[in-house]
Protein backbone atom coordinates (compact mmCIF):
# COMPACT_ATOMS: atom_id res chain seq x y z
CA UNK A 1 0.00 0.00 0.00
CA UNK A 2 1.36 3.39 -0.97
CA UNK A 3 1.47 6.14 1.62
CA UNK A 4 -0.33 9.31 0.64
CA UNK A 5 2.05 12.14 -0.08
CA UNK A 6 1.70 15.17 2.13
CA UNK A 7 0.33 18.16 0.30
CA UNK A 8 3.01 20.64 -0.58
CA UNK A 9 2.49 24.28 0.04
CA UNK A 10 3.35 26.64 -2.75
CA UNK A 11 6.58 27.77 -1.11
CA UNK A 12 8.48 27.78 -4.38
CA UNK A 13 8.54 31.23 -5.84
CA UNK A 14 9.75 32.65 -9.11
CA UNK A 15 13.54 32.43 -9.26
CA UNK A 16 15.48 35.65 -9.69
CA UNK A 17 19.16 36.15 -10.37
CA UNK A 18 20.84 39.07 -8.63
CA UNK A 19 24.40 40.31 -9.00
CA UNK A 20 25.93 41.56 -5.77
CA UNK A 21 29.23 43.18 -4.99
CA UNK A 22 31.53 41.24 -2.70
CA UNK A 23 30.69 43.57 0.20
CA UNK A 24 26.94 43.17 -0.35
CA UNK A 25 27.31 39.39 -0.54
CA UNK A 26 29.28 39.37 2.70
CA UNK A 27 26.64 41.54 4.34
CA UNK A 28 23.86 39.27 3.10
CA UNK A 29 25.65 36.17 4.37
CA UNK A 30 26.30 37.79 7.76
CA UNK A 31 22.68 38.93 8.17
CA UNK A 32 21.34 35.54 7.16
CA UNK A 33 23.62 33.81 9.63
CA UNK A 34 22.80 36.16 12.50
CA UNK A 35 19.05 36.02 11.86
CA UNK A 36 18.94 32.31 11.15
CA UNK A 37 17.17 32.99 7.85
CA UNK A 38 17.95 32.11 4.27
CA UNK A 39 19.56 34.72 2.05
CA UNK A 40 16.39 34.72 -0.05
CA UNK A 41 14.28 35.53 3.02
CA UNK A 42 16.60 38.40 3.95
CA UNK A 43 16.21 39.81 0.43
CA UNK A 44 12.41 39.38 0.53
CA UNK A 45 12.14 41.19 3.84
CA UNK A 46 14.45 43.93 2.61
CA UNK A 47 12.27 44.38 -0.48
CA UNK A 48 9.13 44.65 1.63
CA UNK A 49 10.74 47.16 3.99
CA UNK A 50 11.85 49.24 1.04
CA UNK A 51 8.33 49.15 -0.41
CA UNK A 52 6.85 50.44 2.87
CA UNK A 53 9.32 53.34 2.98
CA UNK A 54 8.72 54.30 -0.64
CA UNK A 55 5.02 53.71 -1.04
CA UNK A 56 3.23 56.01 -3.46
CA UNK A 57 1.61 59.20 -2.24
CA UNK A 58 -1.75 58.56 -0.71
CA UNK A 59 -4.94 60.23 -1.77
CA UNK A 60 -5.39 63.76 -0.36
CA UNK A 61 -8.77 62.71 1.05
CA UNK A 62 -7.20 59.79 2.95
CA UNK A 63 -4.49 62.15 4.25
CA UNK A 64 -7.19 64.57 5.43
CA UNK A 65 -9.21 61.83 7.12
CA UNK A 66 -6.10 60.57 8.89
CA UNK A 67 -5.25 64.11 10.03
CA UNK A 68 -8.64 64.57 11.75
CA UNK A 69 -9.01 61.03 13.07
CA UNK A 70 -8.26 61.84 16.72
CA UNK A 71 -9.99 65.25 16.85
CA UNK A 72 -13.03 65.90 19.03
CA UNK A 73 -16.18 66.51 17.00
CA UNK A 74 -19.61 67.60 18.17
CA UNK A 75 -22.06 64.75 18.69
CA UNK A 76 -24.48 66.27 16.17
CA UNK A 77 -21.90 66.78 13.40
CA UNK A 78 -23.69 64.42 11.00
CA UNK A 79 -27.05 66.14 11.39
CA UNK A 80 -25.79 69.75 11.42
CA UNK A 81 -22.79 69.52 9.10
CA UNK A 82 -24.04 72.36 6.87
CA UNK A 83 -24.22 74.74 9.82
CA UNK A 84 -20.73 73.78 11.00
CA UNK A 85 -19.32 74.25 7.50
CA UNK A 86 -21.00 77.66 7.18
CA UNK A 87 -19.60 78.74 10.57
CA UNK A 88 -16.13 77.57 9.60
CA UNK A 89 -16.37 79.40 6.27
CA UNK A 90 -17.49 82.63 7.95
CA UNK A 91 -14.70 82.34 10.53
CA UNK A 92 -12.11 82.28 7.75
CA UNK A 93 -13.83 84.66 5.32
CA UNK A 94 -15.76 86.97 7.64
CA UNK A 95 -13.49 89.96 7.03
CA UNK A 96 -13.86 90.00 3.26
CA UNK A 97 -15.95 92.81 1.69
CA UNK A 98 -18.26 90.42 -0.18
CA UNK A 99 -18.94 88.38 2.94
CA UNK A 100 -20.04 91.43 4.94
CA UNK A 101 -22.30 92.55 2.10
CA UNK A 102 -23.84 89.05 1.84
CA UNK A 103 -24.56 88.94 5.57
CA UNK A 104 -26.09 92.42 5.58
CA UNK A 105 -28.50 91.46 2.79
CA UNK A 106 -29.41 88.10 4.30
Amino acid sequence: MTRPRPKRTRAVREPLQVYLSRDDRDLLDRLAGEAGLSRAEILRRGLRSFAVEHRPVRSPMIEFLDSIAGDDWPNDMAERHDEYLADAYLDKHGDCEGCRRDREHA
